[in-house]
């Protein structure tokens, strides 16, 4: 089950912006995983906004806003090209939500992790990458 999560400096982006940033970016995590467009699999994809306090971040060049997205999936849901498409995408959303443009794109590092087959828990259980895929195909006795 994929979580999304954006870390950002408070104030950094648009009151548009920050309403709808958060269901965007799990959108198009589920998107890219693969998942199909259900409530189940909707209602998995977490994503959270951590909005850091004034300050709280800085480059060793200026004092701009910068933006994490940092981004947990099980280990082979993401092949090359849906790892590409979710960077370029999730970019592409940020941006939006801060009133930025292309040019400010590497203002925007988006961050995948990889969870291994077996280390994933939910329900108080173990959750296999096989048994999502499973029940992403309706092939599972569930």
């Amino acid at each position: 089950m994929p979580v999304i999560q954006l870390t950002t400096p408070a104030g950094a982006l648009t009151g548009q912006g920050r309403s709808d940033v958060q269901r965007e970016l799990a959108r198009v995590l589920l998107r890219w995983e693969g998942a199909p467009d259900t409530a189940f699999f909707r209602a998995q994809a977490w994503s959270y906004l951590n909005e850091l306090p004034s300050g709280a971040q800085t480059t060793a060049e200026d004092d701009l806003p910068r933006f994490r997205v940092d981004v947990t999936v099980p280990e082979g849901a993401l092949s090359d090209r849906r790892r590409s498409g979710l960077v370029e995408e999730a970019t592409q959303v940020v941006l939006r939500a801060a009133g930025l443009t292309e040019s400010d794109a590497l203002r925007v590092w988006v961050l995948i992790h990889e969870q291994a087959d077996g280390t994933w828990g939910a329900g108080g259980s173990v959750i296999r990458y096989a048994d999502l895929k499973a029940l992403a195909t309706g092939k599972t006795d569930a």
